[in-house]
């Protein structure tokens, strides 16, 4: 076999990005040999099969066309867990763990078993994340798509969850009136789609592969957060919060919203960039 396929000269010869290259080729041996990301130092000698060979020069293929690397390699780390993710969900994203921070605050200060409601779980990530660092959680997370569900059981099942989080296919609150019409929560958390159709950015980088039904509503990216906030207080518990992602130069807007919907308390929070990415509101005590 040509000393073209070692490890070293793949790396060398590929026209991705160092870091890119290296994580699908890690990738590569992990299911085809069961070795670790070191090997790529401790064993760049070593030559490909020519199955492995194949799958290196589709992957490498693949992402030069633009598919996202989540979607080759089938997951994402996500607030210490990690997921499995497909082109049937949105990629979870570090501002997202944003809303995980505020509900395990929240958890925190209750200090007793708290219901808490993930509206449009996607791969289950919120959820998830909040079940696996708060025993004391009863996570609901609903979806409209089956094919979403479906991953973020998978996803319950690999990480050991599925005896502390609950699904239910629905349109948000929808979602509820069958198998909980009456529960009602201490924590409401939603990433839904909040990107305005024909946004630049729908056709730019990883967001041209993932679901647009999970990126944007088809209008001014505004419609979903209007319907979780305006009927939150139908399904908070007095002095719970509701907490929503939303785009960086929505954060008026959502403010707003919470304000028409009698809620208290009104934070914005930003990202590791300075970005207002989420605000939350608290329904009154009394």
């Amino acid at each position: 076999m040509s000393t073209n396929t070692s490890l070293r000269s793949l790396l060398s010869g590929s026209t991705l990005p160092k870091n890119e290259a290296k994580i699908l080729l890690a990738f590569v041996l992990e299911k085809h040999y069961q070795l670790p990301r070191s090997a790529l130092l401790s064993r760049d000698e070593m030559e490909l099969s020519p199955q492995a060979l194949k799958q290196w020069k589709d992957v490498e293929a693949r992402r030069l066309s633009g598919e996202p690397i989540a979607y080759l390699i089938g997951k994402r780390g996500f607030h210490e867990i990690e997921l499995y993710v497909a082109p049937g969900v949105l990629i979870p994203r570090p501002e997202t763990e944003i809303l995980v921070e505020i509900a395990l605050r929240e958890i925190q200060k209750l200090n007793r078993p708290a219901n808490i409601l993930d509206l449009g779980t996607g791969s289950g990530a919120i959820a998830l994340a909040i079940a696996h660092l708060a025993s004391q959680a009863l996570v609901i997370a609903t979806d409209q798509s089956p094919e979403a569900l479906a991953i973020a059981k998978m996803n319950a099942e690999q990480l050991g969850l599925t005896d502390r989080v609950q699904f239910s296919e629905g349109n948000w609150y929808d979602a509820l009136d069958d198998d909980h019409p009456s529960t009602q929560f201490d924590v409401i958390i939603s990433n839904p789609p909040y990107i305005a159709a024909g946004d630049r950015h729908l056709n730019e980088g990883d967001l041209r592969f993932e679901p647009a039904s999970a990126l944007t509503d088809g209008g001014t990216g505004l419609s979903c957060l209007e319907v979780i906030i305006s009927q939150a207080d139908l399904h908070l518990k007095p002095g719970g919060i509701i907490a929503v992602e939303h785009g960086f130069d929505q954060s008026d807007a959502t403010v707003h919203l919470m304000k028409m919907a009698n809620l208290q308390d009104i934070q914005v929070y930003q990202d590791l960039a300075g970005h207002s990415r989420a605000t939350s509101g608290r329904k009154s005590a009394t």
